[in-house]
């Protein structure tokens, strides 16, 4: 993350903070170069299955910290949701008719109202607020979603304009090609119409807008989401500021 330009024409840095999909797949060659960008932490945003499922490959030195962000209170877990690809009958009913995309919108106003969503991001961005924590990387399984609202709604706080937030989200479904290629061979090879999976597969704007909605409704602004959603008070958000915002 970092590069984005602000408001006000500052450019937020790079190198402090990177968002990745789940680590469970790393190599060799992918571990030296993460040992590289000397990271120091890394936020975990799955939940406890999915990390029993896949648990990291971490870097030496690093430490690992779990920001489960879904717990069990969504009523369809990103596991569930994966397992379901391998039956395109069941896949059919649960998403079909554009349940599916519904699902997804309904999940990212979650990001925002679920407890332990705002626990989550809030252990993470007071985290971030500590320079002793930092580089960091965060991720959840594909990359895209949990930490595609933490992304989002972190530059925002720093001050980047909302449609070059939106371009960074949707940025996802470009990165992402190569790795979700299989997914839909694997279900078009079991019978199922690849289309039927595309709604939660990619990101689309109509998500990042119902989490954005969600975020106004319940607290006006992304400040007042940070310090009464979040619980990070103005110590904290300055201190992000100023480390991740280029001065003047």
């Amino acid at each position: 993350m970092g590069g984005l330009t602000a408001a006000d024409g500052r450019r937020i840095r790079t190198g402090l903070l990177f968002r990745s999909s789940a680590l469970d797949r790393v190599g060799d060659a992918d571990a030296a170069a993460l040992a590289t960008l000397g990271i120091r932490t890394i936020y975990d945003f799955r939940t406890e299955p999915e990390r029993a499922a896949r648990p990291d490959r971490l870097p030496p030195g690093t430490q690992y910290v779990v920001a489960d962000v879904v717990g069990t209170q969504a009523e369809h877990t990103p596991l569930q949701i994966m397992q379901s690809m391998r039956n395109p009958a069941a896949a059919r009913e649960a998403f079909g008719d554009g349940k599916g995309a519904a699902m997804f919108v309904a999940h990212y106003r979650e990001f925002v109202s679920l407890d332990s969503a705002r626990l989550g991001f809030g252990r993470v961005f007071d985290g971030l607020a500590d320079e002793r924590y930092r580089p960091a990387l965060i991720h959840c399984a594909g990359g895209k979603d949990r930490t595609g609202w933490a992304a989002a709604s972190f530059e925002l706080l720093l001050g980047v304009p909302e449609n070059l937030v939106m371009a960074d989200f949707l940025a996802s479904n470009e990165h992402l090609q190569a790795m979700f290629q299989p997914f839909f061979d694997d279900f078009e090879a079991r019978g199922g119409d690849p289309d039927l999976i595309a709604d939660f597969m990619w990101v689309r704007p109509e998500y990042l807008e119902s989490a954005l909605d969600e975020m106004r409704t319940s607290y006006g602004t992304i400040e007042r989401y940070f310090s009464h959603g979040l619980g990070l008070q103005g110590e904290a958000l300055r201190a992000l500021r100023a480390a991740f915002v280029e001065a003047t």
